[in-house]
């Protein structure tokens, strides 16, 4: 149902990008396929009630439900190929596919980047539909081969109707549907603003949400019956769901429209270095007196190593502070620790998303230290929020 999740900040934490959703089913095309518990619901629920109907056109007695299991699973590899055809047409156009996860309400292709135009949008959206709606004609023409009435002519009618269905369903207008994302990709292309089209996309997606919990009554009362409860429940799920991820989009769009304005010399903070073995309230002193909102710690040779941790650092009370050394309460650095001043806009998003870390250092082109970039600040900056301290060396540019 839905293409792919985008990234709206520089995550904090690698942990939560390596934890697997679900049961690993393999590696087609080299991306990782997981399917989660609650692919069992829907399972269940498909071999409950289909189960009942191809007992009443087959009359196959118990083993009924058992067609109706292989039906669910046959649904699902149909949808897992709709997901596949995005994932392989992104990695076509060089954007990395992390997995691809089957749930409860289908599947969704985790596309780490965006595409970078409207085309290509377009042609990753498409593809899932496209083929879904490949699979409904070729199963559609195997029935004329097969006995309507016997195993086979039924679970290709069966097939054939529900790829029809997932593909004229992920083509209506609005997100998380793919439909939105060739909306998106339409308004995009037509006003040349990405932002522009993923907001049109998810109030397509809102306004479908509505349509889709108000369908079962509107058909009830066309009848002059009562809605279905199944029928309802269904709907009510349904449409809380593209309820939900189209704000999600929405709130995503309005942060991302904040990007271009992303600057690493604006955002950094002051900083002082220390020596690593100086005591906890030295390092206080140093940095009120030079006004700056962290602290960098370095060896003995004068190269970072790592930054104070506030939060580590504001535990250490009393006369511990006297005796602790800042390296205690300090975070080390890794190899990928550093971003250039002047990177700006999705340039230094793409670098942080590349290496989690919770601060960077932030140098100049001769390799000097201006300052430390925390993630928080970048992810407040993109909410709209400013964070007491953040930006502080950028400030005392302009005071200069």
């Amino acid at each position: 149902m839905s293409r792919g999740s985008d990234r709206t900040g520089p995550p904090t934490d690698d942990r939560a990008r390596k934890k697997r959703p679900g049961l690993l089913l393999g590696r087609p095309f080299g991306v990782p396929v997981y399917v989660t518990s609650s692919w069992w619901i829907v399972a269940i629920l498909i071999t409950l009630v289909y189960g009942g109907i191809v007992q009443s056109r087959l009359a196959l007695g118990p083993s009924a439900y058992l067609l109706a299991f292989v039906f669910a699973i046959l649904l699902y590899a149909s949808v897992l190929v709709h997901e596949l055809a995005h994932s392989v047409v992104a990695r076509w156009y060089g954007l990395p596919v992390r997995r691809i996860v089957l749930y409860v309400l289908g599947g969704v292709s985790e596309i780490d980047r965006e595409a970078p135009t409207p085309g290509r949008e377009f042609w990753i959206a498409f593809s899932g539909p496209l083929l879904s709606l490949v699979l409904a004609a070729a199963t559609f023409a195997l029935t004329a081969f097969a006995d309507p009435f016997s195993v086979t002519g039924e679970l290709l009618f069966q097939l054939w109707v529900a790829n029809l269905l997932v593909g004229v369903f992920n083509l209506l207008p609005g997100l998380p549907l793919d439909g939105g994302r060739l909306l998106g990709a339409g308004v995009w292309k037509l006003t040349g603003r990405r932002h522009t089209g993923s907001v049109v996309a998810a109030w397509g997606g809102r306004v479908l949400a509505l349509v889709v919990v108000a369908l079962p009554f509107l058909f009830a009362w066309s009848a002059g019956s009562t809605p279905g409860p199944w029928a309802v429940v269904w709907g009510v799920v349904l449409a809380g769901f593209m309820w939900m991820s189209a704000s999600e989009a929405l709130r995503n769009a309005r942060i991302r429209a904040r990007v271009p304005g992303l600057r690493a010399r604006a955002l950094a903070r002051s900083a002082v270095t220390v020596p690593a073995d100086l005591p906890l309230a030295q390092a206080d002193r140093r940095a009120e007196e030079a006004g700056a909102a962290a602290v960098v710690v370095t060896d003995s040779g004068g190269t970072p190593i790592s930054v104070l941790h506030p939060a580590a650092a504001e535990a250490i009370t009393g006369a511990r502070r006297d005796w602790v050394p800042v390296a205690d309460v300090s975070r080390a650095l890794t190899g990928h620790s550093t971003v250039a001043a002047d990177l700006e806009g999705e340039e230094l998003l793409q670098e942080l998303t590349r290496s989690p870390l919770p601060e960077y250092l932030v140098l100049e082109a001769d390799g000097t230290l201006l300052g430390v970039l925390r993630a928080v600040d970048v992810n407040a900056a993109m909410a709209g929020r400013t964070v007491e301290g953040a930006g502080d060396v950028a400030g005392e540019e302009g005071r200069g």
